[in-house]
């Protein structure tokens, strides 16, 4: 099978982008370069239909990896024929390989190899011709040496059939379709709840069952925690007969054999000492890798939004990580996120030392000219945010409540010491709340995206599929804002397209010592930086102020022959078509297709010419939480509040109200129509109305609404 062929039976994309795109991911060209600078040649595919065909390059080469590892062990073993090479060649499927592979399999030694040791291969051989006219008296002759009755022979007999039977694919094929269609997923508790401290999470699956194609990913991987944690046992099975009639009709072709009872014991031996292990095994592993594709797919669609967010920008921020005893850390930073000053104030209980703490915001809010500021989510937060509304302040400074997850994460790494090894932890923590308001990306790009909190189930899924996906979502939300070039960090740098940590090291190094790159040029002269990755990250770094104006925008170098062609055309400098709007309008792309440059590309430059550099995010606003609201205690069904949503499940999104607990409005509360998709309704950080349904001060769950 050709991997065109395999790639496009799962995606049902044309042929020739297919073709393309995989001689590009050949030839080391990154997703977001292909997606963005190559859409003549992939036919204008997203960057999440090239990440698919990726994925199913990489499978579809496992597969082929597998077959020839297969082959060779079958000719080694002097066994492999013409046919079933060609059974191999054409399977589709690592379970179709490895069911053609079972009889020639490595193994230890089994019942019926035991058997064929007593020579009871040839009745075995017998059974399955059903054509003797007399199966007890040919029994007779295999009674000798271990063998001391007919039913010993037919016993042994019988486990030879029932390795045939195992090993037969069309038995395997068609108990794969009934497991598929009805397999049964079904708990059974073993541990009380006061024997584990996590069992009264799980007491909803003390005796439950449900179709296994059918339940949700966020359901199965709480049911498989539970099993992990041993505090339940699942099984998945099918209805026996159903089975056992699958098997009886791929064996049993005369039923006036007399030998019928003795193949229908193999089948069912077959069944229940064999295969239905395998099988549940196998669904139960398939079921795990589809939950667990599901979990990842909604942690990567929240941790994109989460790094879309939008930013506030260039602005003198003082950030404040609040608490209680320990009083609020407070830091000062200048527009570029540079540590201008720092120190604890304790405008709470038990110390409540509010003025002093009112006058010291005053002064620093006045001496570094402070914009904004910007207040961590966690303890102390609703207290901290009522404290600074009412310190007398000038108008124009606006106060945020920033998302604090992973900040903790953060300030104890390796990075954070790195960047201010002279300052503690709580410094640190206080810094990234800052720069989260003033860029979420650059911020969070620093942080492990596991550690940000915003999945389900995180720890149960494949962690290696779980980076690997991560790793993809921060890559593209990189590479579609852009990266400036003289102010990024390491971290930021290393997720641009062709640049790695260790080219990312060597910009800064090269930064350091030259002070600034004046053109993207330029980047040729760091050591190890060369055209192949000058190619891959150019049009993703920016650079403010250049002395090539395109340097600051998306268009690549390898096109700016065509911009200025254009200008020429205009009898303008290239510069001066950069934002002319009423020239850019009139220009026709059709004109400038040549064979370097086709119509995608030149329709994405004058884009690009409109609005160079433009930031895709949208513009940060201020937000308010219900100020009446402290509490779980403060809540009652049917008030209406503000909030925002701070996660997302398939079975609905958290939103945060502004009190320690997060509300969650379950899927069915979402709309008055059936909702299938969370995402399409609500999104991470968004500001909605909602309504208290019910409080459990007790479990500290909180249900609401957004129906009205």
């Amino acid at each position: 099978m050709k991997v065109q062929d395999y790639i496009q039976s799962r995606t049902k994309l044309a042929g020739k982008s297919i073709q393309n795109t995989i001689s590009l991911l050949e030839a080391d060209a990154t997703i977001p370069f292909i997606s963005r600078y190559r859409k003549e040649a992939t036919g204008n595919l997203d960057e999440t239909e090239i990440e698919k065909i990726s994925q199913l390059l990489s499978t579809f080469k496992e597969l082929e990896t597998r077959k020839n590892a297969i082959l060779k062990s079958i000719k080694e073993q002097e066994a492999l024929t013409e046919a079933l090479a060609d059974k191999i060649n054409k399977a589709t499927t690592l379970a179709e390989v490895e069911d053609l592979y079972l009889p020639y399999k490595k193994k230890r030694k089994t019942k019926a190899d035991t058997a064929r040791e007593a020579g009871l291969e040839p009745l075995a051989k017998m059974l399955m011709a059903q054509n003797s006219p007399n199966i007890e008296r040919s029994a007779q002759q295999f009674i000798s040496g271990t063998i001391k009755s007919k039913s010993e022979a037919f016993v042994g007999a019988g486990h030879i059939i029932a390795e045939w039977i195992n090993e037969n694919t069309y038995v395997r094929n068609s108990l794969r379709r009934l497991y598929t269609q009805k397999a049964l997923l079904s708990t059974k508790w073993v541990k009380k709840e006061e024997e584990h401290l996590e069992a009264p999470k799980f007491t909803q699956f003390e005796k439950w069952e449900e179709p296994l194609k059918r339940i949700p990913s966020h359901r199965f991987l709480a049911i498989y925690r539970a099993e992990k944690l041993g505090i339940i046992k699942l099984k998945v099975e099918v209805d026996k007969f159903d089975a056992l009639a699958i098997i009886e009709k791929a064996v049993i072709k005369n039923k006036g054999f007399s030998g019928v009872k003795y193949l229908k014991n193999a089948a069912e031996d077959a069944f229940t000492r064999l295969l239905k292990k395998s099988f549940a095994t196998e669904f139960l592993n398939d079921a795990k890798e589809k939950a667990d594709e599901d979990a990842i797919a909604v942690f990567a669609s929240n941790l994109e939004q989460l790094l879309m967010e939008a930013p506030l920008g260039s602005k003198r921020i003082l950030a404040i990580d609040p608490g209680f005893r320990s009083g609020c850390k407070i830091v000062c930073l200048d527009e570029q996120g540079n540590l201008l000053y720092n120190e604890a104030i304790f405008p709470h209980p038990p110390q409540k030392k509010i003025d002093a703490a009112s006058a010291k915001i005053k002064s620093l809010v006045n001496a570094y000219k402070i914009q904004a500021i910007a207040i961590g989510n966690g303890t102390a937060a609703r207290e901290t945010e009522q404290f600074i509304k009412n310190v007398y302040l000038p108008k124009e400074v606006l106060v945020f409540t920033v998302n604090e997850a992973g900040a903790s994460v953060y300030s104890a790494s390796k990075i954070a010491r790195e960047e201010f090894p002279n300052y503690d932890v709580t410094v640190r923590g206080a810094v990234s709340i800052g720069r989260r308001l003033s860029d979420p990306l650059a911020e969070l790009v620093k942080i492990d995206p596991k550690a940000i909190g915003v999945g389900q189930y995180q720890h149960e899924v494949d962690q290696t599929k779980l980076k690997e996906k991560l790793d993809v979502v921060v890559k593209r939300c990189v590479n579609k804002i852009g990266v400036n070039l003289n102010t990024a960090s390491k971290e930021l740098l290393s997720y641009v397209s062709g640049i790695g940590p260790g080219l990312a090291q060597n910009i800064l190094d090269y930064r350091k010592e030259n002070k600034r790159f004046t053109s993207r040029k330029e980047l040729l002269k760091v050591p190890r930086l060369g055209e192949k990755a000058f190619e891959q990250s150019a049009g993703f770094l920016r650079i403010k102020n250049a002395k090539n104006p395109l340097d600051n925008s998306a268009v690549h170098p390898e096109s700016y022959f065509v911009v200025e062609k254009m200008a020429k055309n205009n009898a303008l400098k290239p510069e001066e078509l950069i934002g002319n709007t009423e020239v850019l309008e009139k220009i026709k792309p059709e004109d400038y297709i040549s064979e370097n440059i086709g119509l995608l590309s030149l329709k994405d430059i004058l884009g690009e010419l409109k609005k160079p550099g433009a930031d895709p995010r949208a513009k940060k606003k201020a937000f308010s939480f219900d100020p009446s609201i402290k509490t779980i205690a403060d809540l009652k069904p049917g008030m209406k509040l503000p909030g925002i949503v701070n996660n997302i499940t398939n079975f609905g999104c958290f939103v945060d109200i502004g009190i320690k607990e997060s509300g969650l409005i379950h899927i069915s509360k979402l709309a008055n129509e059936f909702i299938s998709d969370v995402n399409s309704v609500v999104k991470l950080n968004q500001e909605l109305e909602v309504t208290v349904l019910s409080v459990d001060e007790e479990k500290k769950r909180v249900q609401l609404s957004l129906i009205d």
